[in-house]
């Protein structure tokens, strides 16, 4: 038997966050536990509602656009057409998604401060920011090179059916 260590190379999602320069919390899209929402008016519980975002929002705060139906657990895209928005402080972004009850794959594309992310795009997206909601699981959509800065992240869902629950960071 060995005694050697064994080192560890996670990459990905697996790879370790950067909790020391995290200054965002973990964040809930329904209405039970979230905090933080600036979407004009607030939130409409369990109805369809066309949601309207701030142009700027503050650190932490976030916010939908399109008709998004919120329940206690998230919110679920029901235009052909959604976002949300999310000022953030930390190296990477996570969402938990997932395609709606018919399991149709949803295409979205995000941004960081209104471009393509490049260099700092996550696991489950490219360079120009596109990817594909395909099954309910965490997607890493943010991955800075440079890491934790204040940044507005959206994501824009080209089909309707998305499911959002919560925004972690790293």
């Amino acid at each position: 038997m060995s005694n050697e260590l064994v080192t560890v190379a996670a990459d990905g999602v697996q790879a370790a966050g950067d909790l020391g320069n995290v200054q965002s919390p973990e964040t809930y899209v329904g209405y039970e536990r979230s905090e933080n929402f600036v979407s004009l008016g607030g939130v409409f519980r369990d109805i369809r509602h066309a949601y309207s975002a701030p142009a700027t929002p503050q650190k932490n705060q976030w916010a939908l656009e399109g008709d998004w139906t919120v329940d206690g657990e998230k919110a679920v895209l029901d235009g052909p057409r959604g976002r949300i928005v999310n000022r953030f402080h930390a190296r990477d972004l996570h969402l938990v998604l997932g395609p709606a009850n018919d399991s149709k794959p949803v295409r979205f594309r995000v941004l960081i401060d209104g471009k393509p992310p490049g260099n700092d795009h996550g696991f489950d997206t490219d360079g120009e920011g596109r990817g594909i909601v395909t099954e309910q699981r965490l997607y890493q959509l943010i991955r800075q090179s440079q890491g934790a800065r204040d940044r507005t992240f959206e994501i824009e869902f080209l089909d309707p059916g998305a499911e959002a629950f919560a925004f972690t960071f790293g």
